[in-house]
């Protein structure tokens, strides 16, 4: 019996938007003025990867610096952790009243110097106040002093920086020899001289002097940021344009400049947070009756061999804040420093 002769392909052209058979090829254009058959599923592949450049995929949103950091500091346990403890820390900063029912002024001299009983786990201090409420509230203190001193040094300090670092001139080397000056002004000498003669119980005093010697440097490390940002081929380029200096000082230079003044402004947070306790300890800083973990820490140690707890809870809560903050401030300093990639 003879074979049955196999049928031709189907020599029809392909109406464009109708189905094709599995047998059936798909005409890909070269792109040199010709045509060549693919199987079905190389033509799907292609069509599908035609997004991307050179067919490698749909092409993806351009990622900037800070998306990236952001990327990094949500996989990084030291900044999880460190941001952890922050929160918790402004939580109890805004609502002290959350988690104790006392108030930190109400005392019991009956009691002083005891130590953990029902109710008060962190037992009395020497004139018989809980230390657990005054450790509670002393965060509030700590925590409203390092943020303030912090803006106030890192605003300042960016805009005269910025300003000398941009301009250059006679401004550029005035500013830097006042730099040096202040740099040579030692912090806590300069604390006990200049707060020694202030009577205010308020914490704006000890903020006005850390923004004092805090801003020079700031100020330094926005001036380089600033030099090294000008120097760009956009900043160029928008000069070119005719772009005024305050459209390229703000959009152009600002955005790029900013990172380095963060991750020191970060880490500086924690060391204002020490020194606002050093000079309460010292007595130059916050007075009584505010409450601070420097004051208590000074108040308890004449008797730290009888009441240990009275300084330990104190000091420790100040370790781990200041602690908190430098970690933070180093894992902000990995994810924005592009040299650590």
């Amino acid at each position: 019996m003879p074979e049955p002769t196999p049928e031709p392909p189907d020599k029809r052209p392909h109406v464009p938007g109708a189905a094709r058979t599995p047998e059936e090829g798909v005409i890909a254009d070269t792109g040199a003025g010709g045509a060549m058959d693919l199987a079905t599923a190389e033509g799907e592949t292609l069509e599908k990867t035609t997004d991307g450049p050179l067919g490698t995929g749909p092409a993806e949103k351009p990622r900037s610096l800070w998306s990236d950091a952001w990327r990094d500091l949500r996989r990084n346990p030291v900044f999880i952790v460190s941001g952890l403890i922050i929160l918790f820390l402004v939580f109890i900063s805004l609502w002290p009243g959350a988690i104790t029912w006392m108030s930190p002024l109400k005392c019991d001299l009956a009691k002083a110097q005891e130590g953990s009983q029902p109710g008060h786990p962190f037992g009395f201090d020497g004139q018989g106040c809980d230390v657990y409420t005054r450790t509670v509230y002393g965060a509030r203190t700590s925590v409203a002093v390092g943020v303030c001193s912090t803006v106030g040094v890192a605003l300042l300090g960016s805009v005269l920086g910025g300003l000398a670092g941009f301009f250059g001139g006679v401004g550029d080397s005035i500013l830097s020899r006042i730099t040096d000056i202040f740099f040579a002004i030692p912090v806590v000498l300069g604390g006990l001289v200049l707060l020694s003669v202030v009577t205010s119980n308020t914490i704006w005093p000890v903020i006005g002097f850390m923004v004092l010697l805090g801003w020079p440097q700031i100020s330094r490390i926005a001036r380089g940021s600033v030099i090294t940002a000008k120097q760009n081929d956009y900043v160029q380029a928008a000069r070119a344009l005719g772009a005024p200096n305050s459209r390229i000082l703000l959009r152009h230079i600002a955005p790029n400049a900013v990172a380095p003044v963060i991750v020191v402004a970060t880490i500086a947070l924690g060391t204002y947070i020490a020194l606002e306790a050093t000079l309460s300890y010292l007595g130059v800083g916050l007075k009584p009756p505010s409450v601070s973990w420097g004051i208590d820490i000074s108040a308890a140690s004449p008797y730290v061999r009888n009441a240990p707890h009275a300084l330990l809870w104190p000091s420790g809560a100040l370790a781990v804040t200041v602690l908190a903050f430098i970690m933070l401030g180093d894992a902000v300093r990995d994810a924005l420093d592009p040299k650590l990639r």
